[in-house]
């Protein structure tokens, strides 16, 4: 798992790429958490990949989650 301020970093790039992002489109919102996880777990540590990362996801991501 990460430690405090890694997760710390990691919710608020979350936050930050969901911003437009419904809390009630709850598909989408995990779907982003998820990649960004994924990124992070990869070994990605800087929080402007984390974000590329994000915003890559909502980009392609069905009209529907946007």
């Amino acid at each position: 798992m990460f430690d405090s301020a890694t997760t710390a970093l990691l919710r608020a790039v979350f936050e930050g790429v969901c911003e437009s992002v419904s809390h009630y489109e709850i598909g989408a919102r995990t779907h982003v958490a998820s990649k960004i996880l994924e990124a992070a777990t990869k070994g990605e540590v800087s929080s402007e990949e984390h974000r590329q990362v994000g915003r890559d996801v909502l980009s392609r991501a069905p009209t529907m989650w946007r």
